[in-house]
């Protein structure tokens, strides 16, 4: 039986997914992640504990796991894992990102370096420290601009400003959400600053993709109806096929590939993010990993392949160009959270699922849980999915069960000493 390694943190929605795929495949898969290492096996599933920011000890734990039965594939499931299945693709002499590559994909910093060096369009950038004077270098930035985070997924700690005042205010902000708790523990030097860069109008896309030993096959173009003009950049819908005219998907296809290339980025999935302003396609970022969340459920491939399937396959060395996207458009709605407080319930559920088009709406946010909206949210309530013959038609399927669900999120009462 051929295994793949998978690389995740503890708490990726899509390991049950590729679960669900392996099964199918009838491949094994071996895990590795993040967990405590002092623990018998918690989670019951056999993982090789490692640690991200530690990445040559990881790589010499997982070959000491596998002894002299090597992985026959790899795939790595969020950002953080990227690196080291970079580093462990090397150690077993399998296919993937070079390490480098991979890092340049984790760090937005060294992104709009590497695009701006091949002469690709960039916006104005400049990193920032957290401590110092910050008189001389709020001046220079051409507003409105963009504040963000190096190492930070989701749009969390992304937030636009207008003028010298809300700029040292969000990098304020910014400093307090790195120095969290779930933020510290990634023991990441990236968080140690802050990018400021132009703000670009227009039209947003996501671009989910395949590189094979540096060709790109994209899989699909997402496109995304709600504006994202901030002041924060919460992502709400996709969806595919993209309606945008063939000469702007070949645009974006193009820019896409040449920025790969510039990262260095060669064989695995990736997942990028694209601003179409008039003629030109700004490359925000590429993930050197597929779309994350149970986003992936939106997408779907002839012969009832799922990405997952897609992924697996592709580690193990098949040629999957067969596998077309199938013909039925589909959607996903990312539930954003309204209000900070105390998540308690949702109601309207049935109503929800009864819309339509809706194959499904997933609420992955456990009850009495904190929750708090971005720019510090690391996740979602829960997602809508839906199909149907048009993007318009399922577009309409998911704004109309969003509107259907009411959320109960109670107000946090301060405890006074």
């Amino acid at each position: 039986m051929k295994r793949v390694l998978l690389l995740a943190t503890t708490t990726g929605y899509q390991i049950r997914s590729f679960g669900d795929a392996a099964e199918k495949l009838g491949v094994r898969l071996v895990f590795a992640s993040d967990r405590c290492d002092q623990l018998d096996d918690p989670w019951w599933d056999r993982a090789i504990p490692v640690r991200f920011h530690d990445e040559a000890r990881s790589v010499d734990a997982i070959e000491r796991a596998c002894g002299d039965q090597p992985p026959d594939g790899i795939v790595a499931v969020g950002d953080r894992p990227v690196v080291l299945a970079a580093q462990v693709a090397r150690a077993f002499g399998l296919p993937g990102h070079p390490p480098a590559a991979a890092a340049v994909s984790r760090n937005k910093l060294l992104t709009r370096r590497a695009l701006q060096a091949a002469g690709l369009p960039t916006p104005w950038f400049e990193p920032v420290s957290f401590d110092g004077d910050r008189t001389e270098w709020v001046r220079r930035v051409p507003y409105p601009a963009v504040v963000k985070p190096l190492a930070l997924s989701g749009s969390r700690g992304v937030m636009r400003v207008d003028d010298e005042q809300a700029c040292i205010a969000a990098v304020d902000r910014l400093r307090h959400l790195l120095e969290s708790p779930d933020v510290r523990i990634e023991r990441d030097a990236a968080h140690g600053l802050a990018l400021v860069e132009s703000f670009i109008p227009g039209v947003e896309y996501a671009v989910e993709g395949l590189l094979d030993r540096g060709r790109l096959r994209v899989l699909t173009i997402f496109d995304k109806p709600d504006p994202l003009d901030g002041p924060y950049f919460e992502e709400t819908i996709y969806l595919t096929p993209s309606t945008a005219p063939a000469a702007t998907q070949s645009h974006i296809t193009a820019t896409v590939d040449a920025a790969a290339r510039a990262m260095g980025l060669h064989h695995g999935p990736i997942h990028a993010e694209c601003r179409v302003n008039g003629s030109q396609v700004y490359v925000l970022e590429i993930a050197a990993r597929p779309l994350g969340g149970l986003c992936s459920r939106a997408l779907r491939f002839e012969k009832d392949v799922s990405l997952e399937e897609l992924l697996l396959r592709h580690a193990l060395g098949e040629d999957v160009s067969s596998y077309g996207r199938e013909a039925a458009a589909a959607g996903v709605m990312m539930i954003p959270i309204p209000k900070p407080g105390i998540f308690r319930r949702v109601d309207g559920l049935e109503a929800a699922r009864a819309v339509p088009g809706v194959e499904d709406v997933r609420i992955t946010t456990k009850p009495d849980a904190h929750v708090v909206p971005l720019p510090e949210a690391r996740s979602y309530l829960g997602f809508i999915f839906a199909r149907g013959e048009r993007g318009t038609v399922v577009e309409h399927a998911l704004r109309s069960a969003h509107a259907r669900l009411q959320f109960v999120i109670d107000r946090e009462v301060a405890v006074v000493a």
